[in-house]
């Protein structure tokens, strides 16, 4: 049997409240990826979920408390294990607002996603390589779809206040919340500022001033008396007596 002959298992679950295209929308382009992609895969698992289930798969696998619009989850079958390509999770609110910004049905932005989610499966990586998987996506989507590609990148539903970190690996992923939070504030760290000196005055200056305050008018100051000097006070005489007092000088 030519592995182009092989049967594809395709799992569907759905955790969502919306409805996604499953089996007879989009079940032959899954299968034609397998045979351009992955040839001798014969399973892949497809599940929709909310905001809230792709949030917390968001946040335990990639470290990001925000919910994206596909996960990929490859897996690796040993020899003689049943060749289980690996799972999609797409969430589906996610797909329906990009459809809305696109101006296409939810079905044709989930086959974007599949495609995009396909191409992980098979080991590419739009993080690390040079636009080779982006350019391969357009290329699958004109031929197996009949369609100009989506616009796909890493700005897609860019959440406010979200902020770029890289991790240890050289890996870089969007993170909000407290990561943001924490990445804001080291940009903004703020430089001890200089202390404050107050300007001199230049002598000249100290000059014009005293001679300003000098030349006020008012009311002379009287000059202290010398303290060494003792005050002399002179003898009284009674009228009618010309005897001088006993005591003359008061100490």
């Amino acid at each position: 049997m030519s592995p182009s002959s092989l049967p594809l298992k395709i799992d569907w679950s759905s955790r969502s409240k919306m409805r996604g295209p499953a089996e007879q929308s989009v079940g032959e382009l899954l299968r034609n990826l397998r045979d351009q992609l992955a040839p001798t895969a014969q399973g892949v698992s497809i599940t929709y979920v909310d905001n809230r289930g792709m949030r917390k798969l968001n946040r335990e696998h990639r470290g990001i408390n925000a919910p994206t619009d596909i996960l990929s989850f490859p897996s690796h079958a040993g020899k003689g294990e049943f060749p289980h390509l690996g799972d999609l999770v797409i969430c589906l609110p996610y797909a329906e607002k990009m459809a809305k910004k696109f101006g296409v049905s939810r079905r044709r932005e989930v086959e974007t996603l599949l495609i995009h989610g396909f191409l992980h499966l098979c080991g590419y990586d739009h993080e690390k390589d040079q636009g080779e998987m982006l350019a391969l996506q357009a290329q699958l989507e004109r031929h197996l779809l009949a369609a100009e590609p989506l616009p796909m990148a890493l700005k897609r539903g860019r959440k406010a206040g979200s902020r770029l970190k890289v991790l240890k690996d050289g890996r870089r992923v969007v993170v909000t919340g407290r990561a943001a939070q924490a990445i804001e504030r080291g940009r903004k760290v703020r430089k001890p500022s200089p202390p404050k000196v107050k300007a001199s005055v230049p002598v000249k200056g100290l000059k014009r001033k005293a001679a300003a305050v000098a030349s006020k008018p008012g009311r002379p100051r009287k000059a202290p008396a010398a303290a060494s000097t003792p005050a002399v006070r002179k003898p009284s005489r009674r009228r009618g007596s010309t005897k001088p007092s006993r005591s003359g000088v008061i100490a």
